[in-house]
């Protein structure tokens, strides 16, 4: 039962792995007519009351106050304050370079669990070497930026899509080891999805230039539908499913494979920026990404 478990959910990952890479690439094309804090709060309200919607009439809706509440916490803080944020960042920073920050997590997320006490294990040498493998590769994409840290537009999109980082890491390491959760995953995931999609449309009430929607493109309501059907419903589900199952250092890794996607998109279809820097930077992640699950596997088995 457990090796179907710890398929599944290595199978859940993949899913996350791939589909949110595509994501980076949805937003940036959605946010280029719409405002972007009310694109992301209609993408996540839509998507968790759909699947609310399916779980009560699958009988499987189970809930009280103390859920929404509890859930609320990685809510606000993952969908609305970390992912929400992106689509605002990605309107002064290549939604690659979005991708690449987000790639912190994994390293955000262990020293954030280590920092408070979540998890005092001492880490396998193969964690450690990949988590600087992954930063390697992170510090070599940014060689290629810094000619454009002089633009305070840009400087701004960087250092808030760094705090999007932080929110979403903390709101994993809480949800993995201090929120209650029910046994219903996609409750917690749509509960998530609907709180933190809440929080957004009160952020775009303060920050959001609704005369934009005037000049809203059948590519941003396209880019929309997409990400509220497959980069919501089907991949949040994924990744909640994901982190209740897998150890949270190998159930975040996701943010190491994320990027290349995402910069591939940006190199095919929006123009954006490739050069060889680029690719040994893939090599570096990659190589990380592969002694973090490594290292992860081994403590496992201690």
């Amino acid at each position: 039962m457990d090796n179907n478990k710890n398929s599944l959910a290595y199978g859940a990952l993949f899913i996350v792995c791939i589909v949110w890479g595509t994501t980076y690439f949805a937003i940036r094309i959605g946010v280029e007519t719409f405002p972007p804090f009310l694109f992301a709060a209609i993408r996540q309200v839509v998507a968790g009351g759909a699947l609310l919607l399916g779980l009560k009439l699958t009988g499987s809706l189970n809930m009280n106050k103390s859920d929404f509440l509890y859930q609320s916490v990685p809510g606000v803080l993952m969908v609305a304050l970390g992912n929400g944020v992106i689509g605002w960042c990605e309107r002064y920073i290549s939604s690659g370079l979005a991708a690449l920050i987000l790639s912190l997590i994994p390293v955000f997320v262990v020293v954030i669990s280590y920092l408070f006490g979540f998890d005092r294990r001492k880490p396998h040498l193969l964690i450690i070497v990949g988590l600087i493998l992954g930063c390697l590769g992170i510090v070599l994409i940014f060689r290629d930026n810094l000619k454009d840290l002089a633009n305070p537009a840009y400087f701004t999109g960087m250092l808030i899509a760094f705090r999007a980082c932080l929110a979403w890491a903390s709101g994993s390491v809480l949800a993995k080891y201090k929120i209650p959760n029910s046994k219903n995953v996609l409750q917690n995931a749509a509960l998530q999805l609907f709180s933190g999609g809440m929080a957004l449309f009160v952020i775009s009430a303060f920050l959001d230039d609704y005369s934009e929607l005037k000049t809203v493109t059948t590519s941003s309501i396209w880019a929309l539908v997409y990400l509220i059907v497959v980069g919501s419903v089907i991949a949040y589900s994924a990744f909640v499913y994901a982190l209740k199952h897998l150890p949270i250092g190998i159930s975040s890794l996701y943010a190491y494979i994320n990027p290349f996607i995402a910069i591939m998109l940006g190199f095919l279809f929006l123009n954006e920026n490739l050069t060889g820097i680029t690719l040994l930077a893939l090599v570096a992640t990659l190589s990380g990404v592969y002694c973090v699950n490594r290292g992860y596997q081994k403590m496992s088995k201690k």
